[in-house]
């Protein structure tokens, strides 16, 4: 299995979204921070600063952040049933590899429709933590109502 951010608990809360999970298969060395690509802008980029203890990680990222880049961005956000959606994909970064954040050390595979996390609203703009058909874990940024 390749490298990746083991992905043990996600806390979509109080304005944050909180990430705990175990670094698989890369040493744990150095300094990690938590990295948002933006899917339709790889360009784009948000990062946060992860604690790492052995290779236990734990990071959180504030939803403010997500609400701003996405309704700065508006004009380039596809359209979908009325709303607009952006998509942000996790990594783990120690400045030189970045290992994709999701959950693939468990028994449960389609997380994608089994686990469901709660949106948080800020400035009219929807943030929920979701995961793709690879059990990779992403970020959804949605303007308009709520679903």
């Amino acid at each position: 299995m390749k490298p990746h951010a083991e992905i043990a608990e996600v806390w979509p809360r109080d304005g944050r979204v909180r990430l705990v999970g175990h670094i698989h298969g890369h040493p744990a060395e150095g300094e990690w921070r938590l990295l948002l690509t933006r899917r339709s802008h790889a360009e784009q980029r948000l990062d946060y600063p992860a604690q790492v203890k052995g290779d236990r990680f734990e990071g959180e990222l504030p939803v403010a952040d997500l609400a701003a880049a996405t309704d700065t961005a508006e004009t380039d956000i596809g359209v979908e049933d009325g709303a607009g959606v952006e998509e942000w994909d996790i990594h783990l970064t120690d400045g030189e590899v970045e290992l994709r954040a999701g959950r693939r050390l468990d028994d449960i595979r389609g997380k994608k429709k089994i686990m469901v996390f709660p949106e948080q609203r800020v400035h009219g703009i929807g943030v929920r933590p979701y995961y793709t058909v690879k059990d990779n874990l992403s970020l959804e940024c949605r303007t308009g109502a709520s679903t």
